[in-house]
């Protein structure tokens, strides 16, 4: 069975997954809106996922989260321009340069069905590279105006099959979507 990519996101309705400066507090904010112990399918997510991918921006932002967010999991930090990890990373996390082709072929070979695609630039690339197979987004109801876009150029059309969308009653709302291969 091949690896599978899959991304599991949230963005503002104009389609942010972070302010300007990486700053995610319109975030942690929309959280608190949410019903206690609702986590949107995250678990269940996580629970499917054997490694997590990552830009270094995404690493810098969650590294400092007390207790680490990934247990176990282990997680590659892709940097096109590796600089040693800070003291107290967990050992579970490795540091990379290799292109996402290289790394996903690398992680096949080792026995890892699914990753977990995460960080706005890695996406991105991965999505470029034709190797996501599908995206969760949820959409929070709070509009930025600018910020860091979930999605960039792409050298070509993508299309997306509408799996399933499901709204909750803090007005978030979350679609899956398989991509669309051609053949």
């Amino acid at each position: 069975m091949p690896i599978q990519c899959s991304v599991f996101i949230a963005t503002s309705l104009d389609g942010f997954i972070a302010r300007s400066d990486g700053c995610i507090d319109w975030l942690e904010a929309a959280n608190t809106q949410a019903p206690a112990g609702e986590d949107f399918g995250y678990a269940a997510f996580m629970a499917t996922v054997d490694a997590i991918v990552m830009g270094r921006q995404t690493f810098e932002s969650v590294q400092a989260f007390d207790p680490w967010p990934y247990g176990p999991t282990p997680v590659m930090v892709l940097s096109r321009h590796p600089r040693p990890l800070p003291p107290g990373t967990p050992n579970t996390v490795t540091l990379t340069d290799v292109p996402p082709a290289v790394l996903v072929a690398q992680l096949a070979d080792r026995g890892y069905q699914r990753l977990y695609i995460d960080g706005g630039v890695t996406i991105q690339r991965f999505l470029a590279a034709h190797l996501i197979d599908d995206l969760t987004l949820t959409q929070i109801p709070v509009l930025l105006g600018t910020g860091r876009p979930l999605f960039g150029p792409l050298p070509h059309d993508l299309s997306l099959e509408l799996l399933s969308t499901r709204g909750y009653p803090c007005g978030f709302v979350q679609s899956h979507y398989r991509v669309v291969r051609d053949t």
